[in-house]
């Protein structure tokens, strides 16, 4: 099942994506929650219910004509993953980590699939990474690997924006990974049973269709399974958070000279099984200041 938040008629609320439309749970299912988190919150019943109310529903909606949103406006948490691909370890010119080098982007960074990435006043380093991310389906802590395919709710696609010399400024990398518009989700959850083994996922970023990113999930150092195992074993994970799993080689910043991101430049990131992001990169609106 694809699940996805949508804007139709003035009003925000979540659906089953089917070919090229989208059910409204809203009208198909009233009694079921209206945002993603409560709904994941709601369990497999919930799931269940939608996946039923999606089969032969008259309350369907051409999805040309909806605005997709992030599937998790404000994720309780967004967490992240560096130097998790060899190749893209290999082209920064570090050490393969033998833990995982976990970090935070703010929740408040999230923007949906197809929405304007800013390049922001204090900076010109802006680089794109394409990943597979994962939504944690259920409240849960010390949970074994074995297990840990258990409380994933579905898996997404992540462009972990970066500005690379604020990144460079800390070695926490949260400023540099957390400007707003630097987290685009989406473009839906596709539940497990669609994905089948995570780690098998062909990935490709374009940059107004120049190929920049090209790997698959199986070269994961780190894969989704073993983030878990060790997530958990320090703190809750909560239903709605959504887990970065790492980037591969060809990122902006390791090119000769780099080749950051410009007002204009569109981005596309591809994961199989799973759909794309599109996002255009426009400068910072004026709008955005508070004084």
């Amino acid at each position: 099942m694809k699940i996805a938040t949508f804007t139709h008629g003035g009003a925000t609320r979540i659906g089953v994506v089917v070919d090229d439309s989208i059910v409204d749970l809203a009208a198909a299912a009233p009694e079921l929650p209206r945002d993603m988190t409560a709904f994941i919150v709601a369990g497999p019943q919930a799931a269940e219910r939608a996946t039923d109310a999606a089969k032969n529903s008259a309350h369907r909606i051409a999805l040309a004509s909806v605005k997709l949103e992030a599937p998790i406006a404000r994720p309780p948490e967004f967490l992240a993953i560096g130097l998790n691909y060899a190749d893209h370890v290999e082209e920064t010119k570090m050490k393969r980590p033998e833990f995982p080098m976990f970090f935070n982007k703010q929740s408040s960074c999230v923007t949906g699939p197809y929405d304007p990435i800013h390049i922001p006043r204090v900076s010109s380093a802006l680089d794109y990474e394409g990943e597979l991310g994962f939504v944690i389906g259920r409240r849960c802590r010390h949970v074994p690997r074995d297990r840990a395919h258990e409380v994933i709710a579905g898996y997404v696609i992540v462009n972990d924006v970066s500005v690379r010399d604020w990144q460079r400024r800390a070695p926490t990398m949260t400023l540099g990974k957390s400007f707003d518009t630097h987290g685009p989700v989406g473009p839906w959850i596709v539940t497990p049973d669609e994905i089948g083994d995570p780690h098998k996922l062909d990935l490709r970023t374009f940059v107004n269709g120049e190929q920049r990113q090209h790997s698959n999930t199986r070269n994961l150092i780190f894969d989704c399974f073993a983030q878990i195992e060790t997530l958990s074993t320090v703190f809750t994970l909560l239903p709605g958070t959504i887990v970065s799993t790492g980037t591969p080689g060809g990122v902006a910043a390791a090119m000769n000279p780099p080749k950051w991101l410009r007002a204009g430049d569109v981005v596309r990131i591809e994961i199989e099984k799973i759909g794309k992001l599109e996002n255009k990169v426009i400068e910072e609106p004026a709008g955005t200041t508070m004084i």
